[in-house]
C-alpha cells in the first residue's frame, strides 16, 4: 500500500532501517476527498509526507502514525462527518474514509525493496495487506507478481484464493479491498484484504500526427497514460512536434499489430484515431475493434463517420464490434481549439471508464462520485 508520490521517501527510510508510520486510505464512501491507495507517511524525523484527506483529518492521522512507530501495532480507523465533529476531526466534504495505519521497517515489510524495484522498473506487482481480521493476521502481507509470490496468510487454501484474485486485479490495474471468510472463502466477509496494484501505466495510442494529436498527447500524459503518437508520414511524426512522448513512424495497423503480438497493450489501452483518412483509419480500426481495449475513438465529421462505418462493414467488421467505436470522437463540449478538443476526447474516455453520462453535475441528484459508492 504505497502511493507513488511518497515512494522515494519511504524507500530511503526503509533502506536506512528507520521505522515509518504509514497511513493508507483503504475504503471510501460518498464524497471522500482522496481515493483508495492515497498514502501519508510519518517519518522517523516526524516529517509528514503525502495526504489521506486533503487536510481534513491529517492532524489526527499524524498522531496515529507516531503511535504506530512507537507500538508497532497496526489499526484500521474510520473518519466521517457529523454536525458535532465536522470542523474538528472529520470530513467537511461529507464523505467517509477508512484508513489503515501501520509501522513500516525492514522487519515488518521485508519485501519492500523488491516492490520498490518492480515499481521503478514499471514491472507489475501487487501488495495485499490484511486490514481486518478476527484472528492474528492483521497487517500480514502477500506480495504478488505475475510469476511469483512472497508471503503467506498461514493457510494454503486462503493463499491460493487470494493470489488468484490479486493477479486478476493486477492484470486490470485495480486497487481496492477484497473480502473473505476465515479460511479464504470468497462468500465471507470476516477478513478484509486491501490490494494495491502497481501495473505499468496504461497506454494511449494516438494515430495521426496532427495538431489535435499534440494537444491530446499532452492531456493523456497529464492523466497518467504512456502516450505513443504513430503516423506513417515521417515529415509529421517527429519528436520536435511531439516532445516528451514516444513517436513512431509506421503504418498504424502494422504498428498496432506488432504491439498486440508483443503483449504491450491490454484492456486498459486507449486508441484514438485522428487521421480521418480511410487508408490509415480502416485497417487500424478493424484491428482495434477486434480487441478488448478500454476505448476506441475516431475523429471526423458525421459524413466521415458514415463513410467510415460503411467501409468497416465492407471490411467484415461485425455489428457488435462497431458498437464499441466512439465516432465522432469526444463529448459535445462545444470545443473549437485542439486543446479544447483534447479535453473533449479525454472527458469521453473518463466517462466511458466509469460509466458517466457527461451531464452537468448541477443538473443531477445524488452522489457526485457514484462509482466510489458501489460496494
Amino acid at each position: 500500500m504505497i502511493v507513488r508520490d511518497v515512494l522515494t521517501d519511504l524507500a530511503r527510510w526503509w533502506r536506512a532501517d528507520r521505522p515509518v508510520g504509514m497511513a493508507t486510505v483503504v475504503g471510501t464512501w460518498k464524497s471522500a476527498p482522496r481515493p483508495p491507495g492515497a498514502t501519508m507517511l510519518v517519518g522517523p524525523d516526524q516529517t509528514a509526507v503525502g495526504s489521506v484527506s486533503g487536510g481534513c483529518v491529517e492532524a489526527a492521522v499524524y498522531e496515529l502514525g507516531l503511535g504506530a512507530i512507537e507500538s508497532g501495532e497496526p489499526q484500521l480507523v474510520r473518519y466521517g462527518v457529523s454536525d458535532d465533529d465536522a470542523f474538528s476531526v472529520g470530513l467537511t466534504c461529507g464523505g467517509i474514509i477508512d484508513i489503515f495505519v501501520e509501522r513500516v521497517d525492514p522487519v515488518s515489510f521485508p519485501q519492500l525493496g523488491s516492490v520498490v524495484s518492480a515499481i521503478e522498473a514499471e514491472s507489475p506487482v501487487a501488495v495485499a495487506t490484511v486490514i481486518r481480521d478476527p484472528g492474528d493476521r492483521l497487517g500480514r502481507r502477500v506480495v504478488v507478481w505475475p510469476d511469483r509470490v512472497d508471503g503467506s496468510l498461514g493457510s494454503a487454501h486462503f493463499d491460493a484464493a487470494l493470489v488468484e484474485d490479486v493477479r486478476g486485479m493486477l492484470a486490470s490495474g485495480l486497487t481496492g479491498p477484497l473480502h473473505y471468510g476465515p479460511d479464504g472463502e470468497r462468500l465471507g466477509d470476516d477478513v478484509a484484504v486491501f490490494v494495491a496494484s502497481y501495473a505499468p501505466p496504461p497506454r494511449m495510442l494516438v494515430f495521426g500526427a496532427i495538431d489535435f494529436a499534440s494537444a491530446l498527447a499532452r492531456q493523456g500524459t497529464f492523466l497518467g497514460y504512456r502516450v505513443t503518437v504513430c503516423d506513417a508520414r515521417p515529415v509529421f511524426a517527429t519528436s520536435r512536434r511531439f516532445p516528451g512522448v514516444e513517436v513512431v513512424v509506421d503504418w498504424p495497423h502494422r504498428y498496432l499489430a506488432g504491439e498486440i503480438e508483443a503483449g504491450r497493450v491490454d484492456g486498459r489501452t486507449v486508441v484514438c484515431v485522428l487521421t480521418h483518412d480511410p487508408k490509415f483509419d480502416l485497417p487500424v480500426l478493424k484491428l482495434a475493434l477486434d480487441r478488448e481495449f478500454a476505448y476506441v475513438g475516431a475523429m471526423g465529421s458525421r459524413r466521415t463517420h458514415d463513410d467510415r462505418v460503411a467501409g468497416l462493414v465492407e471490411a467484415g467488421v461485425p455489428e457488435a464490434q462497431l458498437k464499441k467505436l466512439h465516432s465522432p470522437i469526444g463529448l459535445a463540449l462545444g470545443a473549437r481549439t485542439p486543446e479544447e478538443t483534447a479535453v473533449s476526447i479525454t472527458a469521453e474516455i473518463i466517462a466511458d471508464r466509469w460509466g458517466g453520462g457527461g451531464q452537468k453535475l448541477s443538473t443531477l441528484d445524488g452522489s457526485i462520485h457514484e462509482h466510489l459508492d458501489r460496494r
